[in-house]
C-alpha cells in the first residue's frame, strides 16, 4: 500500500515538473516568437519609410531635356547633325551653372507626359506653352512671349482668317495650336478640316505643296523658319492666342524646378540671357525678370 503511495506520489511531481518545464519553454518560445514579430513589424516599417524617402523626387545630378526636335529655333538637328536651337543652350547654360550633366532627349510631343511621369527626362523645355496647362506641370517663370498664327503660301489670295473658311488646315498633332482652335470653336468651326499632323515641319511641305491652304502654329518657329529656309510664306496678321513659354517639370519636383528658376533669374540679371536669345532672333525676347 506504502508502495502504491509512493508511486502515486513520484508520479505526481514527475508531472507537475514536467508541465512546469513545458510551461518555461512556451514562455521563451512566446517571447522569441513575439520578439521576432516586433523585429518583422520594425522592419516593414523601416522599409515602409524607405519606400517613401526613395518614392520622393531625388535630386538630380543631370538635367534631362526633353523635346522635340523638329521645331527651330528651339530644338532641332542642326547641319552637323548635333542637337541645337535656343532652348537648348539655355539649358546647357543652366545645368553648367548648376554643375550637373546635360542630356538632350528628343521625343514624340504627343507623349511628353509619359515621358515625364516615367522619369525618362525630368524636364519638358522646347518652346512649352504653359497657357492653359498651368495646373499640368509645376512651372519656371515664364522666359518668352509667343502667339499662335497662320501661315499661307506667299502667292495665296488669303489675307486673314476669314479667308480660309471652307479651306482645310494643318495643326502639329497636341500642340498649342490645336489646343488653341479646340478652345475657339467659333473659329474652328469655320474650316472645311483641321488636320493634326506629327510636327510642324511636316505641316510646311504640306503647305508648300498645296496639299493644305494653311498651317496654325507658333509664330516663333514660323518666322524662323521662313526667314532661314527663304521660302515663300506668309504670317497672316490674325492672332489665335497668345501665351508665354515656359520650362515645365513633374508635378511635385518643385527641387528641380527652383534650382532651373534661380539660375534663370542669375541669367537674367548678368546678361547671359540676352545674349543666348540675341544669338538666335537677333534681339532679346526675353522676358523673365531678375
Amino acid at each position: 500500500m506504502k508502495k502504491k503511495v509512493i508511486s502515486c506520489l513520484l508520479a505526481a511531481v514527475m508531472a507537475a515538473s514536467m508541465a512546469a518545464c513545458g510551461g518555461q519553454e512556451s514562455a521563451e518560445q512566446g517571447e522569441n516568437n513575439s520578439g521576432t514579430s516586433g523585429t518583422s513589424a520594425q522592419g516593414s516599417s523601416s522599409e515602409t519609410a524607405g519606400d517613401s524617402t526613395e518614392a520622393e523626387t531625388p535630386a538630380a545630378d543631370t538635367l534631362i531635356v526633353g523635346f522635340d526636335s523638329a521645331f527651330p529655333p528651339m530644338g532641332f538637328v542642326g547641319d552637323d547633325g548635333e542637337y541645337t536651337g535656343f532652348d537648348l543652350d539655355l539649358a546647357a547654360a543652366v545645368a553648367d551653372r548648376l554643375d550637373m550633366g546635360i542630356e538632350y532627349k528628343p521625343i514624340d510631343w504627343n507623349s511628353k507626359d509619359m515621358e515625364l511621369d516615367s522619369g525618362t527626362i525630368n524636364c519638358i523645355w522646347n518652346g512649352f506653352t504653359m497657357t492653359g496647362r498651368e495646373d499640368d506641370y509645376e512651372w519656371s517663370d515664364p522666359y518668352m512671349k509667343n502667339e499662335q498664327i497662320f501661315v499661307v503660301r506667299g502667292d495665296s489670295e488669303y489675307t486673314s482668317a476669314a479667308d480660309l473658311e471652307g479651306k482645310v488646315i494643318n495643326v502639329q498633332m497636341d500642340s498649342s495650336a490645336q489646343h488653341a482652335l479646340d478652345e475657339n470653336q467659333e473659329l474652328a468651326s469655320t474650316f472645311a478640316e483641321i488636320r493634326p499632323v506629327a510636327d510642324y515641319l511636316t505641316c510646311l511641305m504640306e503647305l508648300e505643296s498645296g496639299a493644305v491652304e494653311a498651317v496654325a502654329m507658333d509664330e516663333v518657329f514660323a518666322s524662323y523658319y521662313i526667314t532661314q529656309n527663304d521660302k515663300d510664306f506668309r504670317i497672316l496678321d490674325d492672332v489665335i492666342a497668345e501665351e508665354e513659354y515656359g520650362v515645365g517639370f513633374k508635378k511635385g519636383n518643385t527641387q528641380l524646378r527652383d534650382q532651373v528658376n534661380d539660375t534663370l533669374k542669375e541669367m537674367a540679371k548678368d546678361g547671359t540671357l540676352a545674349e543666348i536669345s540675341e544669338k538666335w532672333f537677333g534681339e532679346d525676347l526675353t522676358i523673365i525678370e531678375a
